[in-house]
């Protein structure tokens, strides 16, 4: 049976007296907005079926309600898990948000979390959740699917040996970007050249070229592909051949990749090097979009390092993270219809 997806209202004093004051502060506007445009019962219904029905002995299980609005605020804040339960006692905004009263019960423990966020990896589920935040897009005409822009990012990982094993994460490595050497893996996404929000997600170690896995984040039915000039000779490259070879990839896709800085310096002054310049700011405008989902997970969300190790379990969360990060890029326009209902 699927539960409601909105926690029971209830108000203490406490609770009353703090919805009397006469300042929002940005972070109940920020969870009010989320209130509107995340599509809750379609998430709670995807996990529903892999989530317990029982609990131990003498006790039921929290409703995935509860632990669904939790886990995003998470995500949200960038927090660990014991951080979590920590800001929700401090902050009432976000006892409210959950669904909490203090005068009536006690905020889920960080271990309640820790079991619902690998039920999500052990599921597989961070990834559904993301392809249903995207057809909850899709549905809005908000995702569309004429053009992709593809780039990557890096993740940093803690470098240290000083830990149990005395060594780094094997499944990360180090990489040159510039005269700086980061250690980590890489966030490879795809996203919409209209709206900016991102459809295909693959992961990687740091050290992995940017240009060998950018037939994984097509979706297929793109007719324009644009990259930086990290992708230089991408349409010759083997695995995007293979790939339009079997159908995954349209054969008469467009790639625009930009062209290398130093090749552009050494062109003689004149008409056909402004030409040139011209016509790479034209590219740029438009690859431009694809930095705003960077910019929501690392700096809206402070996701700027891994906080996991290994591969598999960032990857999870990255899913989560964008999946998110697609929801404040489009919330103006998800909030726009229902703002014109209500008028």
């Amino acid at each position: 049976m699927t539960q409601p997806s909105k926690p029971p209202k209830q108000l203490s004093f406490a609770s009353y007296e703090y919805a009397q004051k006469k300042r929002v502060t940005r972070r109940e506007k920020f969870l009010a907005e989320m209130e509107q445009v995340v599509p809750w019962a379609r998430l709670e219904a995807l996990i529903e079926p892999k989530y317990p029905s029982t609990g131990r002995v003498g006790r039921q299980p929290i409703g995935i309600v509860r632990m669904l609005r939790m886990y995003c605020l998470q995500q949200w804040f960038g927090l660990s898990d014991e951080a979590v339960e920590d800001a929700i006692y401090d902050s009432q905004s976000m006892r409210d948000f959950v669904g909490i009263d203090l005068a009536r019960e006690s905020v889920p423990d960080a271990t309640t979390l820790l079991k619902f966020r690998r039920l999500l990896e052990e599921h597989g589920l961070t990834a559904r959740l993301f392809e249903e935040i995207n057809a909850h897009l899709g549905e809005r005409g908000l995702l569309l699917r004429e053009g992709t822009m593809v780039d990557a990012t890096i993740i940093a990982a803690p470098p240290s040996t000083k830990n149990k094993d005395e060594a780094r994460d094997p499944q990360m490595h180090q990489t040159k970007k510039g005269n700086a050497w980061h250690f980590g893996m890489k966030a490879h996404i795809g996203a919409d050249t209209e709206s900016g929000l991102v459809h295909s997600l693959h992961t990687t170690a740091a050290n992995e070229s940017d240009v060998a896995h950018a037939h994984e984040l097509l979706h297929g039915q793109e007719a324009h592909a644009h990259g930086d000039a990290g992708y230089t000779g991408v349409e010759k490259r083997p695995e995007v051949m293979q790939a339009q070879q079997q159908g995954e990839i349209r054969t008469d896709v467009q790639w625009h990749v930009a062209r290398k800085r130093s090749k552009i310096k050494q062109m003689a002054d004149g008409p056909l090097k402004d030409l040139m310049l011209a016509a790479e700011r034209a590219k740029a405008q438009i690859r431009a979009r694809v930095e705003h989902p960077f910019h929501v997970v690392k700096n809206l969300f402070h996701h700027k390092k891994a906080r996991y190790k290994g591969l598999a379990k960032n990857t999870a969360q990255l899913y989560s993270l964008f999946g998110l990060a697609n929801l404040v890029i489009a919330k103006s326009k998800l909030l726009k219809p229902q703002a014109q209902d209500a008028s």
